[in-house]
């Protein structure tokens, strides 16, 4: 494996342009590898060599399927230190937090696919009729850099599973990880041509596999705005996109609810991976007469961030990357201008730290549904608290988004809990500080997307129906 080639057909090839790019560290501001930037040609081969591969691969057995999982499972966990150092040094997580939630999130992801993989029913008999999902085709896979291994093997997983074959764009601010993913596969026998990479920008490499006539299939994370390019650039050829976008998710605690340790949670879960998870709990929703005592716990929470990891329950990485570093300055500013208060944080570095795309955890109070701050997504440790006079405010609060990834709800029982719950315009809720579940479907309504991922659902993306009549006689 070379950083500056491209995967595939099953080897390491020279890319046929000259264009490379650093990838920066993000702690240091210093360069830790360079990739090339592929050109159309490069996608093109690799479109070609998935598109030759498919008619063979797809007529693979469960057993085969299965074994070669279990064989990358096995890969994956061999590289896991070195996967841990790739996305630290990549994006900026914090090695702890790179050990704890972004390696274990990838393994998570491959053995859901094999465990759906190994009961799962693709023939389904309806009357004289068989019902009869099989893999889609050639899947274009594009990736972010926030949480890049959970992202390539929530996407290459189920792929593989289902008869797939692949052509990844990683993110190509943080491709580290993905190329040695790809060596993991590679050693895990893929067959040659079932998995390709190339490593690109979005205007290149990311529209042409939406635009791509040879490309059944397009699943992408990333932005809305980005969301909306590919979608209409995959328009012509009528391909299915499977896509998860941006978020701007509520937090509802209830006046029943134990406040000190509901705002705890939520204000640690916003500022987890330093707020760069499009499902962060970034609005706080608040009964007014309480609010002032869930400033002063979420600005208490603030104070002990570190950022290193002395404590790695509380440690925080920079932003992945200088453009995200100013976009999120640009807005805390533009929040203080526009008359949210300020609790804690602010522009510019935290206090001690020179160098590094590192801000300050920051949280705003007062903060109506109006203001830009409340409305649109941040992707950084910025927290808004907003009060609200009734439940049913709350809810009306928490749907006023175009959004609607997750949402979060603490109260004083479950019952009540699962009744604000059933209100939310989410395609997820978390109840009384619950976490996720990977074998549950994860992908939102309105502008966060219009796909699932993770478990059954996610695995049913990267499928076809196909109906035989009288596949069964005499009926």
């Amino acid at each position: 494996m070379n950083d500056l080639d491209f995967y595939i057909n099953g080897q390491w090839v020279k890319p046929r342009g000259g264009s490379t790019l650093e990838v920066i560290d993000p702690s240091t501001e210093r360069s830790v590898g360079v990739i090339s930037l592929g050109t159309r040609a490069d996608l093109d081969d690799a479109v070609a060599a998935a598109r030759q591969a498919f008619p063979a691969y797809s007529q693979w057995s469960r057993e085969q399927r299965l074994e070669l999982l279990a064989a990358i499972i096995q890969g994956y966990e061999s590289q896991s230190e070195a996967l841990a150092e790739r996305v630290h040094k990549e994006m900026g997580a914090p090695l702890s937090l790179a050990r704890s939630a972004h390696v274990p999130a990838g393994l998570g992801h491959l053995q859901q696919a094999f465990e759906v993989l190994r009961t799962y029913d693709f023939d389904r008999p309806h009357g004289s009729t068989l019902i009869s999902r099989e893999p889609i085709g050639v899947c274009g896979l594009i990736t972010p850099w926030n949480w890049p291994l959970n992202q390539l093997t929530c996407k290459i997983a189920p792929a593989l599973a289902t008869g797939c074959t692949l052509v990844l764009k990683p993110s190509e601010r943080a491709p580290l990880s993905a190329m040695l993913l790809a060596e993991i596969l590679h050693c895990a026998g893929v067959p040659k041509g079932v998995f390709n990479l190339v490593n690109g920008d979005g205007p290149t490499i990311g529209d042409g596999i939406a635009r791509h006539p040879h490309i059944d299939m397009v699943s992408f994370t990333g932005s809305t705005s980005a969301g909306v390019a590919v979608a209409k650039a995959a328009a012509d050829s009528v391909k299915r996109v499977s896509q998860e976008l941006g978020g701007k998710s509520a937090n509802l605690v209830i006046a029943d609810a134990d406040i000190e340790e509901a705002v705890r949670h939520g204000v640690s879960s916003c500022f987890r991976n330093s707020g760069q998870s499009c499902n962060a709990p970034t609005r706080l929703l608040i009964a007014r007469a309480l609010q002032e005592r869930a400033v002063e716990i979420a600005r208490a929470v603030a104070a002990q961030v570190c950022f290193d990891d002395s404590n790695p329950s509380t440690a925080m990485g920079p932003l992945a990357n200088l453009a995200q570093f100013e976009c999120v300055q640009a807005m805390i500013a533009g929040a203080m201008d526009q008359g949210a208060r300020l609790v804690c944080g602010g522009v510019g570095r935290p206090v001690g730290v020179a160098q590094g795309y590192y801000v300050r955890p920051t949280v705003f109070a007062d903060v109506t549904t109006d203001m830009p701050i409340a409305r649109d997504e941040v992707f950084g440790p910025v927290l808004v608290i907003m009060p609200y006079d009734s439940e049913d405010e709350a809810v009306a609060i928490a749907n006023d988004s175009p959004y609607g990834l997750s949402g979060y709800v603490t109260a004083g029982t479950l019952e009540r809990a699962r009744s604000v719950a059933r209100k939310l315009r989410t395609g997820m809720v978390h109840l009384n500080g619950s976490k996720a579940d990977n074998g549950a479907p994860f992908g939102g309504y309105k502008q966060s997307g219009n796909g699932r991922e993770w478990g059954v659902h996610g695995f049913e993306e990267y499928l076809e129906l196909k109906s035989m009549f009288g596949y069964q006689p005499g009926a």
